[in-house]
């Protein structure tokens, strides 16, 4: 006879009628949460004074730690903790006023059988609306069911009404009417572009266009994570590296080489801002460390036959090295330093070489096919993603802050190389520091798209939008209002609003890829085509979907 020997259970945490579960979801890294901690007590008060009027209480799933200095879990195994402890049919909101690492709860929120809220604070300085987007897209992955709700001030007459729906039905449903499913039938797939796209979509299914990622699942991203059936199916397939190979290749790198490489960009125009701490400003000796990084992953690139490349980095290679988002976006665009391989030919000139930042799978698919198909046509190829960081009005237009944390290709940014300006990455999160590359986005006509999976199929959203270069004065106050540091890109979305966008988008990313005005709807149709063609879902968002 067997006899098992636990753990004894913890108490279990229940509710009365009117009451409601709140759990506080944020960052791994402590400096983080103890920084952003105001802004989630903040939104805290906020929605207890909103239960309180609809007649309901909120009840703390688990207590604020004076000890650390904030109220958020930060660490899956605390998550898995406190979820143990849970009544599993009591409502939850899970408020998040922060950058979150989603695996923290997602595994503990798959077996959750009460109704479950995910609830952003949206504003550019601490902003849950990236981390709520990340947490929708991996619940979304996962098959759990979950409503979604976001709001500036928690006392809007959408948040109200959306919260009292949750509260009566357990469920509340948000439009995504932007979106509209392109079946293989439909006749873009029959025209002169949509035959162009299917030609390319089966170079890559023959063919293989590899993405080498030095380690995966950054910074909590589940949904960034994709089954390898998955990449295997669209022709994408993962080469799978490691970051301390990176930092052997980057030692490999010599001094003269490296010199020659910063050289390069700043007789080029790019503007420095070197200090002489490198503990908190940016130092010399950081950049040429980031070319060596550089040249480094293209020696991968060759070695391996890759199409693409991303690096992880957080949270291990932080401790090693300087930031990862110069040789991120440097290596990403055409116009580039000669990188020489160990025999010194030149690894790739003047093609771009798509760099996947976070190692963002739902990014690399998008990435990946918009070079490709642009490779194919003579189009300039750059890509990026971004995260959908914010956004606000100006003079009666909804302009987004697409923002990532680091770097972009040259070529996307006002003035190319001469236009950018390096920045030391916050010491907070990045001890070695590390230059970024920063500044003003084009403006110019773009294709957005992310991919994201549910089981192993994977689903695609294209769009297109605009690229505004905002009046310096407006641009300022938005970069203040977020990260100063990093390249920012205003941005209209083609007939998608900002709640369309929040209520149906799968990741707190998005990639872009710049085309001119007159072959946009050419290279439009061709993508779509590609993408059905490498067995890929696709939904087509907003005014994209008439011009099919």
């Amino acid at each position: 006879m067997l006899t098992a020997n636990l753990p004894a259970q913890k108490t279990q945490i229940t509710v009365e009628k009117n009451e409601v579960l709140l759990v506080a979801n944020a960052d791994l890294r402590e400096p983080a949460n103890v920084t952003c901690w105001p802004t989630g007590k903040k939104f805290e008060d906020r929605l207890q004074d909103a239960l309180a009027s609809e007649g309901w209480k909120v009840k703390r799933a688990h207590q604020v730690d004076n000890e650390r200095g904030h109220g958020f879990i930060s660490g899956q195994r605390e998550g898995a903790d406190v979820f143990a402890a849970i009544d599993p049919e009591a409502p939850v909101i899970v408020l998040i006023t922060a950058w979150q690492y989603s695996h923290h709860l997602a595994s503990s929120l798959a077996h959750h059988k009460g109704p479950i809220l995910l609830l952003a604070n949206f504003e550019g300085t601490y902003p849950g609306l990236v981390g709520m987007l990340c947490m929708a897209g991996t619940l979304t992955s996962l098959g759990v069911k979950y409503s979604r709700l976001w709001s500036e001030t928690f006392t809007d007459d959408k948040f109200k009404t959306d919260l009292q729906t949750w509260l009566r039905d357990g469920y509340v449903h948000q439009r995504v009417d932007y979106l509209h499913e392109v079946k293989a039938s439909h006749p873009v797939i029959a025209t002169q572009e949509g035959q162009v796209g299917r030609q390319v979509g089966e170079y890559i299914l023959k063919n293989k266009a590899i993405v080498g990622l030095f380690d995966s699942y950054c910074m909590g991203m589940i949904n960034g994570v994709f089954p390898q059936k998955s990449m295997i199916d669209v022709g994408i397939p993962v080469e799978s590296l490691s970051q301390s190979a990176l930092l052997v290749e980057m030692a490999k790198v010599p001094a003269e080489l490296r010199e020659a490489c910063l050289r390069w960009y700043e007789e080029r125009g790019m503007k420095f801002s070197y200090g002489t701490d490198g503990k908190t400003e940016l130092v010399r000796e950081q950049v040429l460390e980031q070319c060596a990084m550089m040249i480094a992953m293209a020696r991968f690139v060759k070695r391996f036959g890759l199409t693409g490349v991303g690096v992880q980095y957080q949270q291990g290679l932080k401790d090693c090295c300087a930031a990862s988002d110069f040789a991120e976006g440097a290596i990403g665009n055409a116009e580039r330093f000669p990188i020489p391989d160990e025999n010194g030919d030149i690894i790739q000139e003047g093609k771009a070489i798509p760099c996947v930042n976070e190692v963002d799978m739902g990014s690399a698919i998008p990435q990946i096919m918009l070079w490709q198909l642009l490779e194919s046509l003579n189009l300039p190829s750059e890509t990026t993603l971004h995260d959908i960081r914010w956004g606000s009005e100006y003079q009666g237009t909804y302009y987004w802050d697409l923002e990532i944390s680091g770097a972009v290709p040259f070529a996307h940014l006002k003035g190319g190389i001469a236009g950018a300006e390096g920045h030391r990455q916050t010491p907070m999160f990045f001890p070695y520091g590390g230059s970024t590359i920063a500044g003003q986005g084009k403006a110019g006509r773009f294709i957005w798209a992310r991919a994201h999976y549910v089981g192993t199929d994977v689903y695609l959203h294209i769009g297109t939008g605009t690229a505004v270069e905002l009046p310096e004065e407006e641009f300022t106050r938005r970069r203040h209002a977020t990260s100063y540091e990093w390249p920012l890109l205003n941005a209209i979305l083609d007939g998608v609003t900002r709640d369309d966008l929040m209520a149906g988008h799968q990741s707190n990313h998005l990639s872009i890829a710049y085309v001119p005005e007159e072959q946009l709807q050419g290279v439009l149709r061709a993508f779509v085509s590609q993408a059905i063609t490498q067995n890929i879902r696709v939904q087509v968002a907003g005014d994209a979907w008439n011009t099919l």
